[in-house]
């Protein structure tokens, strides 16, 4: 019974990310943002998260404003369900910051998912502002690899529909996996995550709040 009732809750998930894919909006973003925010987490409990949001200016990238949460995790690790577990957090996190963003950065993908509802589309949904899914690895779509060099990239397709970008933020590293979460198009992608990787592999803000994150968990545990 309690393997029925998982499978369930698993399909239920999963109609309501259809439901959520087709209100995602892909559009280039309206003006160029002044405050952009980064958003990570971590485990320092199996049934623990630790949300973090940093805020920053653009294009400067000083930091205005760090927030973190310490909140439940009611679902397990499903493979393509990421969004329900750990965007609950996330959304509490947001709550509480006081410097709003135009532009949200999720160390996760964005539509380059299999339903089209990645984290970054799932947050950009619920929050209603532009978001860019910046993974570190490949989940879904064909690609061929970019060349070497800082600023190369190659498009991500799935059935000929361009649903992101393989992108070298720095010579001879691995590419970064992004794609549009929502009122962002793919350029948008391309051209913010190159303009607040400032010498190393991540973006700013998603590498600052993954540094909150890991001394947190440390702190928290």
């Amino acid at each position: 019974m309690g393997g029925e009732l998982y499978l369930l809750k698993v399909e239920e998930l999963v109609e309501l990310q259809k439901e959520m894919a087709s209100k995602v909006v892909i559009s280039s973003l309206k003006k160029e943002p002044k405050k952009i925010a980064g958003f990570d987490l971590s485990y320092p409990q199996k049934h623990t998260a630790v949300a973090v949001c940093v805020v920053m200016s653009y294009p400067e990238l000083d930091l205005l404003e760090m927030k973190w949460v310490k909140a439940p995790v009611t679902i397990p690790y499903i493979p393509g369900l990421l969004s329900f577990r750990e965007g609950p957090a996330m959304e509490s996190v947001y709550a509480l910051i006081e410097e709003e963003p135009d532009l949200l950065f999720f160390d996760g993908q964005g539509i380059a998912h299999p339903r089209g509802i990645g984290l970054a589309s799932y947050m950009a949904i619920k929050l209603g502002k532009p978001a860019i899914g910046v993974a570190k690895s490949h989940l879904f779509g064909e690609y061929r690899m970019p060349e070497e060099k800082r600023g190369e990239f190659s498009y991500l397709y799935s059935d000929g529909k361009q649903i992101g970008a393989v992108l070298r933020t720095k010579d001879r590293v691995r590419p970064l996996f992004v794609s549009p979460g929502g009122f962002v198009d793919v350029r948008d992608c391309i051209s913010y995550t190159l303009s607040t990787c400032r010498g190393y592999r991540l973006p700013e803000p998603t590498r600052i709040a993954d540094m909150y994150t890991k001394k947190l968990r440390k702190e928290v545990s």
